[in-house]
């Protein structure tokens, strides 16, 4: 009747873009109308139809129970994120507390498996000679193009590295351990690796992976590479 009467009066009706714009710029137009309220029914998921109201608040439900997950979710992150600040802290704490090159890098050890789970860990520090990799369980590191090649993100612009590696990436920093790591966690010691070379390894695929933050592994590469140079300066 409406649409005939309009058509017949030659009175053209409102499109949909038009009235949600009107209602848009208007949010109090029920209050003063609230007789439709009562007239309005949206169709329902199940076939039956509902009031406009019960579909607001269905809607405000909907959306209070996405932020209480967001919340949920935030909250579980900073309490992972206290976790780990307060193994770092420990881990500091004994570096700091190490008398010589040995004991601080057998205290790196223990931390790295004990309290992060790594299954293996390889540490790759230059000048060292046979007695000192012996004692240390550290290999000499030699930056030749060979490693620039395999490893350009951490030569060239000194960043921590993680994911899954190359077999021949596995077999430069972890040797005779490669075969039974699946992602691993590279830190640069220094500028672009000059004063060494942390690597993590994980038996779990996804333990390290490309979208994972770094900045923990960057400040451990920045506290290895302090401690490393003071053992160094009180060796010389």
């Amino acid at each position: 009747m409406t649409t005939q009467a309009n058509a017949e009066s030659g009175i053209e009706e409102p499109g949909t873009e038009q009235v949600a714009s009107f209602l848009g710029n208007h949010p109090d137009f029920f209050n003063s109308h609230p007789v439709l309220l009562t007239e309005l029914r949206l169709p329902h998921s199940t076939g039956k139809a509902v009031s406009l109201i019960e579909k607001q608040v269905q809607v405000l439900r909907d959306q209070n129970q996405d932020l209480k997950n967001k919340l949920l979710e935030l909250v579980d992150v900073a309490q992972d994120n206290n976790r780990l600040s307060e193994r770092m802290h420990r881990m500091t704490l004994d570096l700091l507390k190490a008398g010589s090159l040995v004991e601080l890098l057998n205290a790196l050890k223990n931390h790295l498996r004990n309290e992060f789970k790594a299954d293996a860990i390889a540490l790759h520090l230059p000048g060292l000679d046979e007695t000192q990799q012996r004692e240390t369980g550290a290999k000499n590191l030699v930056i030749d193009e060979t490693l620039k090649e395999r490893f350009p993100t951490i030569c060239a612009e000194g960043k921590p590295q993680c994911g899954r590696l190359k077999q021949e990436q596995l077999d430069i920093i972890f040797k005779e351990q490669a075969a039974a790591i699946e992602s691993t966690a590279v830190v640069p010691l220094g500028e672009c690796a000059h004063s060494g070379l942390l690597a993590i390894g994980s038996r779990e695929i996804n333990r390290f992976n490309p979208c994972m933050g770094t900045l923990f592994l960057s400040h451990l590469g920045e506290l290895l590479t302090c401690l490393l140079q003071n053992h160094n300066s009180a060796n010389s």
